[in-house]
C-alpha cells in the first residue's frame, strides 16, 4: 500500500499511541490533532501534531485548516454530537472516516459465544455503551444515504504498560505487596479478553485506507480469553506476590459499595466475552494478537516500578476494598 496521509484525533491514548506509531513506522504521513498535554504517551517523533481541543467548537477545524487527508480517525468522539460535528467538518474531505466505538456495546449480557460483529447492540447498564451505539446508528446513515466512507471499530478491554486493568488500578498492586487482600469482582471464573495495544495497532492500522473496511465494522481484540482469578494471579507474580488473598464478592455488591465502578462492571466486566476475529483477519492477513497477557503484566509492573508518580494507592479505592473485604468476612462468602 502507497503511504497514506492520517489524521489523529487525539493520538496519545493507549489505544491511539499505539497506532501512530504503527502508521508512522509503515511510512504514512501521520497528523495529530490534540491539546498537547499528555505526559505519559508523548507523541511520537517524526509525526506532525497540531493543538486542537474537541471540548471548543470550532477548534478542531482551525487546527487543520483546509487540508484534506486519505484517513481520518476519531479516537476522542463518544457522543452523537461529537460524531455529526465530524460528518459536518470531514464530508468530501477523506476517503475513509474511522470512528473507535466500544465492544461493550455488544448486548449485555451476552447472547451466545463467541461474538462477532452480527451480535446486537444493547447495554442496558452503561450510557457510554448506549452512546457509542448511538454513534454508530448515526454513521450507519450518513454512509447509507449519502456515502459517507465511515469504518467502524469496535476495541474491547486494550491496555498498556501505564494502564492497570483491574478495578482500583495501582491499588490492587500495592494491597497485594502489603500482604492484604484484594477484590475480584464476581467469583474469578468468568472470562475476560485484554489486548496488549500493540496487537491492537497491527490490525487497526491494516485497516487504514482499505476500501473493503470502508462501511463495515470490525472489532479488534485477542485471542487469548482468561479467568479473571487468572488475571490477578498473573498480575500477583509479575509484582513478585506469591500467594495473595483475592476475595470473591458480587459485582453487584461491588457496585453498591462503589458507585462508580458499578457501570463498567455490570455493563462490561461481570460477563464473560470471548471475540470471533476471523473478520478483521480476512481484511489484515497474518493478523493475529501475539502478546500474551503474562507478558503484558510484567510490562504493567515494571513501568510503574519505574515511574514512582503511578504508584499512587487512592484512598477511595483503599476504604471501599475494606469495606468489600469486611462484609465479605462477616458473611464468609461472596455477598
Amino acid at each position: 500500500m502507497s503511504a497514506l496521509t492520517v489524521l489523529f484525533i487525539g493520538g496519545t491514548g493507549i489505544i491511539s499511541s499505539a497506532a501512530a506509531v504503527r502508521a508512522r513506522d509503515l511510512g504514512h504521513e501521520v497528523t495529530l490533532v490534540n491539546r498537547g498535554s499528555s505526559t505519559v504517551r508523548p507523541a511520537p517523533e517524526g509525526v506532525e501534531v497540531l493543538t486542537g481541543d474537541v471540548s471548543v467548537p470550532g477548534s478542531i477545524a482551525a487546527a487543520i485548516g483546509d487540508r484534506r487527508f486519505d484517513v481520518v480517525v476519531d479516537f476522542v468522539a463518544f457522543t452523537p454530537e461529537q460524531v455529526q460535528r465530524d460528518i459536518d467538518l470531514f464530508e468530501g474531505r477523506t476517503g475513509q472516516y474511522v470512528f473507535i466505538s466500544s465492544a461493550s456495546a455488544y448486548q449485555k449480557p451476552v447472547g451466545a459465544l463467541p461474538i462477532r460483529e452480527s451480535t446486537p447492540l444493547r447495554n442496558p447498564f452503561w450510557q457510554y455503551s448506549r452512546d457509542k451505539a448511538a454513534c454508530e446508528d448515526l454513521l450507519v446513515a450518513a454512509y447509507r444515504e449519502r456515502g459517507f466512507p465511515a469504518t467502524i471499530i469496535r476495541p474491547s478491554h486494550t491496555y498498556d504498560r501505564a494502564s492497570l486493568p483491574v478495578t482500583g488500578g495501582w491499588t490492587v498492586i500495592d494491597r497485594m505487596r502489603r500482604g492484604l487482600p484484594v477484590v475480584v469482582p464476581g467469583d474469578g471464573t468468568s472470562l475476560w479478553t485484554l489486548t496488549h495495544h500493540v496487537d491492537f495497532a497491527r490490525a487497526f492500522v491494516g485497516l487504514l485506507g482499505l476500501p473493503a473496511a470502508v462501511g463495515d465494522v470490525f472489532h479488534i481484540t485477542s485471542d487469548e480469553a482468561l479467568p479473571w482469578n487468572h488475571i490477578y494471579l498473573s498480575l500477583a507474580e509479575a509484582a513478585g506476590v506469591a500467594d495473595p488473598e483475592l476475595v470473591h464478592v458480587a459485582s453487584e455488591s461491588v457496585a453498591l459499595v462503589e458507585p462508580s465502578w458499578g457501570p463498567g462492571l455490570l455493563g462490561d466486566k461481570a460477563h464473560s466475552v470471548v471475540f470471533d476475529n476471523a473478520k478483521v483477519k480476512a481484511l489484515v492477513p497474518g493478523w493475529v494478537a501475539e502478546i500474551p497477557f503474562w507478558v503484558g503484566a510484567r510490562q504493567m509492573v515494571e513501568w510503574h516500578d519505574d515511574h514512582a508518580d503511578a504508584r499512587q494507592a487512592d484512598p477511595a479505592a483503599e476504604a471501599a476494598f475494606e469495606r468489600l473485604v469486611a462484609g465479605a468476612r462477616a458473611f464468609g462468602t461472596a455477598l
